[in-house]
């Protein structure tokens, strides 16, 4: 949706998939079923908790990013209320940033309507009860749209015609990888929310983060010696498919690690989960970077560690 950035919650998440897969083993288990009508299955529908807000106000959003927590604006009345940073890019700016707010009463916009609204909607069905007086069927009551959060600008980079494409944010969230229709390359500090490195001269360019091996002599000294979340750097893997390589760079400002070449049509990919990465006695697990062979099919990973 452009101009618009959703927030869904990962344990809210879990805990509806818990309730379902709880509800199947219990109907798995009962003989004989009992016959629910359209009305019951309906009610049997969850609304999946979230947060929405508009981020139109520097024009429609090619990509966007929560980038994690900050702290509430000067002057603001403290309250348990949290805020985020979110970082978009677009046609009209190249980067814009903006603080979201939780709280949606917080808007005075939403304030007025909050309290304007609900008495206006009372009166005017008082009203149509007076005149007419029809008694018609109850309805069933339709679920209310959610409305939006505050979101309040902080800064934005317009730099005609350059238009931001793609948005890669870091592990962390404290990095993030921007590539423009210029054919370069934005390295944004998302907490200060400046530019630290700019790459040129790449073209349909796309960027996914990755963790490199470079402690190699501790994982050497010992056969037995697992390497460490320490042993690794965070690195920027860039595809230029107009140019046929892979080049993998040292974050923050770290020189150029490895240069692949690699076949028309190729991709890199990333899976969205590092298994084994959250368990205390398992090795760590970095962060890859898969390349998939636009010619054979085949897909191998890219090296992780500097030789």
């Amino acid at each position: 949706m452009p101009g618009v950035l959703a927030r869904f919650d990962g344990s809210e998440i879990q805990k509806m998939l818990q309730r379902w897969f709880q509800d199947s083993n219990s109907n798995f288990w009962d003989q004989k079923p009992k016959q629910r009508d359209s009305e019951d299955l309906e009610n049997s529908y969850e609304r999946l908790p979230h947060q929405l807000w508009n981020v139109s106000k520097y024009g429609p959003c090619a990509d966007a990013a929560i980038t994690g927590l900050m702290p509430p604006p000067l002057m603001e009345v403290q309250s348990s209320q949290r805020y985020f940073c979110a970082v978009t890019i677009g046609e009209d700016a190249v980067i814009s940033a903006f603080r979201l707010s939780e709280d949606r009463s917080r808007s005075l916009v939403g304030a007025i309507l909050s309290k304007v609204v609900p008495a206006t909607f009372s009166t005017i069905s008082s009203l149509s009860k007076m005149i007419w007086r029809s008694e018609q069927s109850p309805k069933k009551s339709e679920p209310k749209p959610q409305s939006f959060a505050r979101a309040s600008p902080l800064t934005c980079l317009k730099d005609h015609p350059r238009k931001g494409e793609r948005l890669t944010l870091s592990p962390s969230g404290s990095l993030a990888a921007i590539t423009d229709s210029l054919g370069r390359i934005l390295l944004l500090d998302t907490q200060a929310l400046v530019v630290v490195r700019l790459w040129k001269g790449y073209r349909d360019a796309s960027c996914v983060f990755m963790e490199m091996l470079v402690n190699k002599d501790a994982a050497t000294s010992s056969a037995y010696y697992a390497p460490v979340k320490s042993d690794y750097c965070l690195c920027l893997a860039i595809h230029a498919p107009r140019k046929g390589i892979i080049e993998v760079w040292q974050m923050r400002t770290g020189p150029r690690l490895l240069t692949i070449q690699c076949a028309k049509g190729s991709k890199i990919l990333q899976p969205t989960y590092r298994f084994g990465s959250s368990m205390a006695s398992s090795p760590y697990v970095p962060l890859e970077v898969f390349l998939l062979n636009g010619d054979s099919g085949q897909l191998s990973v890219l090296n992780r560690s500097l030789s």
